[in-house]
């Protein structure tokens, strides 16, 4: 597959545990099918950057997708409270992380390659009123397509890393990526709050409701 990584500079041999902990799998090489989108995280910083574009092999790496059927929303939840940081604090989210990491966290240090959603800064605050208990489920799955950000693909292991190449790089202008990163982030806060203001359905299942009738992976009501 054809993947992309949105960098300040040109990157022609990424570096195994060259990332930040924190960031939404932990350490690992972040990359999108979408040049748009990697343009975009080139130029979060307001400064003009570059695409980097790769070639990567798959076969023979172990995957762990996310977006597949045998997975939910709150196995990717769990992982993302693993390893984000600034949660809220108070009400029921200590109690609600602590929750998802015990009964749906994956390790993702045990995979090669990870895919699944990206938490930009409007997701990861949509993520962080659920685990506070003030959306449901069914508003948070909702919320997640509001970004338009697709897939992103993870390389987490020295095998992962010595199944991509650098083919070329795409300039990204600030100018124009970073105002778009901004109008979408701002679109999906707008399409969001629109969302939440709607009445929720007797049957919709808060955070409150998963930790007290201990629903665990598999339970239908997570589809």
């Amino acid at each position: 597959m054809i993947v992309y990584h949105g960098s300040d500079h040109i990157l022609e041999k990424p570096e195994f545990h060259g990332s930040k902990r924190n960031n939404d799998y932990g350490y690992g090489f972040y990359t999108t099918e979408n040049i748009e989108l990697a343009k975009e995280w080139a130029c979060s910083d307001r400064n003009d950057g570059f695409a980097n574009c790769y070639e990567l092999e798959l076969d023979s790496l172990s995957i762990l997708n996310l977006n597949s059927p045998e997975y939910n929303i709150l196995n990717w939840l769990a992982i993302l409270t693993k390893y984000r940081t600034y949660w809220q604090n108070g009400s029921i989210a200590e109690q609600a992380k602590a929750y998802l990491q015990e009964q749906f966290f994956i390790d993702p240090e045990k995979y090669d390659v990870i895919i699944g959603y990206r938490a930009d800064d409007s997701y990861f605050s949509f993520a962080q009123d659920f685990v506070a208990g003030t959306i449901s489920l069914s508003k948070l799955s909702e919320a997640m397509q509001l970004g338009r950000l697709g897939e992103q693909i993870v390389l987490k292991s020295p095998k992962a890393f010595s199944h991509i190449r650098f083919k070329e790089a795409f300039p990204a202008t600030a100018s124009v990526y970073f105002e778009k990163k901004a109008t979408r982030d701002r679109e999906a806060r707008r399409a969001y709050r629109t969302a939440r203001q709607a009445n929720d359905n007797l049957d919709d299942l808060f955070m409150i409701d998963i930790m007290r009738e201990e629903i665990k992976n598999g339970d239908p009501r997570l589809r």
